[in-house]
């Protein structure tokens, strides 16, 4: 029971499902472990300190499951503070990753201290190099590793690359 409330087969393996789903965060599986939990008999602080989280927290998720079942669950998205970068400029930053940097930068590619050090001289926003690097990863991008092919500044390189061969190397029986 949940504080009087029984919970029925079906709602048991609704919330087992969440349990294993890949569909949700592991916010939403864990506060279906709460309930589920609870449903067995399991105390609150026990449950709390199992998930390393509050009583109040447990009381809360309890709460929402009694008041509007499954969906009490899974329409929450866990608090978290607002977007402390404007969007504009998590997109502007995406953007000028995937383009070659602006010629009178004199680098051939983005590094996490360029990308600051130009957001903050041409949007006058200040963002750190470990937040650069998490949007990056955040969005699979590796600015060091695109594949560029640069010209070799030798003035005799063409002359030689011409005249060479390939001679493999001698084998050993």
């Amino acid at each position: 029971m949940i504080c009087g409330m029984e919970i029925s087969g079906q709602q048991r393996d609704e919330l087992q499902a969440l349990l294993k789903s890949n569909e949700y965060d592991g916010s939403v599986s864990s506060r279906a472990q709460i309930v589920l939990w609870h449903a067995e008999g399991c105390p609150k602080t026990e449950i709390a300190a199992a998930l390393k989280t509050t009583r109040p927290t447990v009381d809360k998720w309890i709460k929402r499951y009694q008041d509007e079942g499954i969906e009490g669950l899974v329409n929450r998205t866990s608090p978290g503070g607002p977007r402390q970068i404007p969007d504009r400029i998590r997109a502007r930053i995406l953007a000028l990753t995937k383009a070659t940097p602006p010629k009178e930068l004199g680098i051939s590619h983005w590094t996490t201290l360029e990308m600051r050090k130009y957001v903050k001289r041409t949007e006058n926003v200040s963002v750190s190099q470990a937040w650069v690097a998490k949007l990056w990863r955040d969005h699979n991008l590796k600015p060091q590793r695109q594949g560029t092919f640069k010209i070799s500044k030798d003035p005799d390189f063409e002359e030689g690359s011409r005249h060479r061969q390939f001679i493999p190397e001698p084998t050993r029986g």
